[in-house]
């Protein structure tokens, strides 16, 4: 059996934590409340097993801790039934005898470890932080799975550029970042939805907390129930969907107007009742989510064709937040391609290009119909090639526009502005810019400030 995690990571593993204590002793219960208890999110504790079946219909626990030897029947025969009808929290068994009958019986009954009896308290503390750290890690990596199958990755959650129309949206952001409000960004397709999306859960207190994309039209028909919801079958196998997955968190749904009709319905309940049943099973499961979606359709039109369920436009319709076209916030492309250029050519590991004032006028002048997506989509391309297209090549000369800012002033006027937002206090200003103090000292020292 492999080692606890250190102290420091036990303590932020169990912080996590929800766990449900079952035994029919009370004192065992409370020496297991005193132990897990100042460590743990949330612990629970159930003197029966017909009393911890009604808190599992109640709430949702990532490890439920029992005794095996209990009136009724067995801890074992119980976790065994909680299987069948839908239980995914890990489960750690109490017994005094360890023989292999008892051994086998626990991991058919989807047990993850057991503890002997007589135990101290850093015994459970061990074998909790083992089974939680593994859950997790489960978990994890189900997300992972699931974000590299819907498309390459990309760093960077933040909204760039300081137009008038993407500093409305910035605000919108901050007021509703705290609140559980269910959110609709739209906007046309590279506007930057999810971008605006994963800015709002940054700002949140779920920050901490997954953030799960959904894109509906990637979905394949047949698994997507299971995907989303998770599915219990015959054999006691069980496999958590992606909204329990991202329990605590924030899940997207991009391209809502594509999910199918018959699984409208299903998001519809579980968007009212803040419950998912996974396929087959007979337990609904709460849930702690927000939840955001996004479109480029018109939901409207869509509700009036039949395409779309009414119920649930109006559901998800409380808070829409129109994400403006590239070429209504022609000031931020200075930025974003300033932006993209060094964020790229490090990831690529090749020569960023020149962004000289011909290029960025060019790119002013454009307009850029597939909005912020096409402007990275098209630096990526010319990194690759090692040049850019020949209508942005920073040759000639670009006449009818007035010549526009260079990167270095953009950056300078940016520096300023949040300088004087913070009254001067470098250090502030350093940690809001997300850069070093020393950095923003010698800009200041470079531009005799």
């Amino acid at each position: 059996m492999s080692d606890a995690p250190g102290a420091d990571g036990l303590g932020d593993i169990l912080s996590r934590a929800s766990i449900l204590v079952v035994d029919d002793e009370p004192g065992m219960r409370n020496f297991l409340v005193k132990t897990l208890g100042p460590r743990a999110k949330r612990v629970e504790q159930a003197g029966s097993t017909q009393a911890a079946s009604e808190m599992l219909d109640r709430a949702h626990f990532d490890l439920v801790i029992l005794d095996n030897v209990m009136p009724g029947m067995t801890g074992l025969e119980w976790m065994a039934e909680q299987r069948r009808i839908g239980l995914f929290a890990d489960a750690i068994l109490i017994t005094a005898y360890a023989d292999l009958d008892t051994a086998i019986q626990a991991v058919r009954s989807g047990v993850a470890d057991f503890v002997l009896k007589p135990f101290r308290a850093n015994q459970i503390l061990n074998a909790a932080a083992r089974a939680l750290d593994r859950k997790y890690l489960r978990g994890e990596n189900v997300l992972l799975r699931h974000a590299l199958s819907s498309g390459p990755l990309r760093a960077g959650n933040r909204l760039l550029g300081h137009s008038p129309q993407i500093d409305a949206v910035r605000s919108t952001l901050a007021r509703a970042a705290h609140a559980p409000t269910t959110v609709l960004f739209t906007g046309e397709t590279g506007s930057g939805k999810e971008v605006a999306a994963r800015s709002l859960h940054q700002m949140s207190d779920r920050a901490g907390a997954p953030f799960v994309a959904v894109n509906c039209a990637g979905l394949a028909p047949e698994r997507i129930a299971q995907d989303l919801f998770g599915v219990v079958d015959q054999d006691v196998q069980r496999k958590e969907g992606l909204l329990l997955h991202a329990d605590g968190g924030t899940l997207f749904f991009d391209e809502i107007a594509q999910m199918p009709l018959a699984l409208q319905a299903s998001l519809l309940r579980v968007l009212e009742d803040r419950r998912v049943r996974p396929l087959g099973s007979e337990r609904e499961i709460p849930l702690n989510l927000r939840f955001l979606f996004a479109t480029n359709a018109d939901l409207a039109a869509q509700v009036d064709g039949g395409s779309f369920r009414a119920d649930l436009f109006h559901r998800i319709n409380v808070l829409q937040i129109e994400m403006p076209r590239l070429q209504d916030r022609r000031e931020d492309i200075v930025e974003l391609a300033g932006h993209f250029m060094a964020q790229l050519s490090a990831e690529l590991g090749v020569p960023p290009l020149e962004l000289n004032d011909v290029v960025l006028l060019k790119l002013s002048r454009y307009s850029w119909p597939g909005n912020v997506r096409e402007l990275r989509n098209m630096i990526e391309r010319s990194l690759l090639l090692g040049a850019l297209p020949p209508e942005f090549a920073g040759e000639g000369e670009v006449s009818g526009v007035q010549a526009i800012e260079t990167l270095e002033l953009v950056e300078q006027r940016h520096i300023l502005q949040v300088l004087d937002a913070c009254g001067g206090n470098r250090a502030e200003a350093a940690r809001r810019l997300g850069v070093s103090r020393k950095t923003i000292d010698r800009k200041c020292a470079a531009w005799g400030i």
